[in-house]
């Protein structure tokens, strides 16, 4: 078997994220000059372009878009391989991209402490917020996800997880509408006009089996794929949403022109956690990103 340069592997990588030779060549402490000559030793090698001049930037070819996942995972595992064991690490020195998949509501409440919380104490480490349109763990499971943030249960049992906050539904209408004029029982709240999320579509769900259970049903007007959708809906409308609690935190840009208040029928409780693979558990980095996220939404939601 001929001999495998593992030094190609690893500039590919960062030439498939940089998709600049210079910025490539910045980040493995090279000349430019050098970076263009490892670029032709990988043409060469693939027997592929890689990377093609496209006005005054490089763009991947079909094979190198095919190659990108493959070939982070692979100089991942190789760096931790060939890498030194060690348990701690220095934040400051980090240079990493973390990708985040959650949905709509946690981007909107948490992603701007987050930037600050990690930016401060990691330069060079980069955050990448991912859409959640499903619960699958294959994101998870290929790496192409490092951290998820939902409901426990809601991954692959094989995934770790750990508590971030408890949650509850509650209600939520503009500010002068006309439900706060009495208190709000169920036979009241059942016979307004809802707006529910849901990424499904679906338009039943906890609320409807609790007021099934007392003979009511309510109304749903609305469906929108995501709370922050429901809640703008109700600042502007008659409907009432219905939403997380931390959704409308005092302060909160979400929260102006609103009110909230405790469902007239109980709910069950929601828990918030992060979920990661255990491939994940004991690498320092993703350690001490875990328990930044941890305090992090804690001190947020303490604010």
């Amino acid at each position: 078997m001929a001999p495998i340069d593992l030094n190609l592997l690893a500039a590919l990588d960062v030439l498939l994220a940089e998709r600049s030779v210079t910025g490539a060549a910045r980040r493995l402490g090279l000349s430019v000059s050098a970076m263009s000559r490892t670029l032709s030793r990988l043409r060469l090698a693939t027997g592929d372009p890689l990377l093609v001049q496209a006005g005054r930037v490089l763009v991947p070819t079909p094979h190198a878009e095919q190659l990108a996942t493959r070939v982070h995972l692979l100089a991942q595992e190789a760096r931790a391989v060939l890498g030194p064991t060690t348990g701690s690490i220095d934040p400051a020195l980090l240079e990493r991209t973390f990708t985040i998949r959650s949905n709509e509501g946690f981007v909107a409440m948490f992603a701007a402490a987050l930037v600050v919380a990690v930016t401060k104490a990691a330069p060079r480490v980069r955050l990448r917020f991912a859409p959640k349109p499903n619960k699958a763990a294959a994101p998870l499971r290929d790496g192409q996800v490092d951290l998820e943030i939902g409901t426990t249960g809601s991954s692959a049992p094989e995934m770790r997880s750990q508590l971030i906050f408890r949650d509850c539904f509650i209600g939520a209408a503009r500010t002068d509408h006309a439900l706060f004029d009495a208190p709000i029982t169920p036979p009241i709240y059942a016979a307004c006009r809802h707006v529910v999320s849901s990424r499904r579509g679906a338009s039943r769900g906890p609320v409807d089996d609790a007021l099934h259970a007392i003979g009511l049903r309510r109304e749903i007007a609305a469906i929108v794929p995501s709370f922050i959708d429901a809640l703008n809906i109700a600042r502007d409308t008659d409907l009432v949403a219905l939403v997380p609690r931390s959704c409308l935190r005092d302060g909160q840009g979400a929260a102006r022109g609103l009110r909230g208040f405790a469902l007239p029928v109980s709910t069950p409780e929601l828990t918030i956690s992060t979920m990661w693979h255990p491939r994940l558990d004991a690498d320092p980095a993703h350690r001490w990103f875990r328990q930044t996220i941890m305090a992090t939404c804690q001190e947020t939601l303490k604010s």
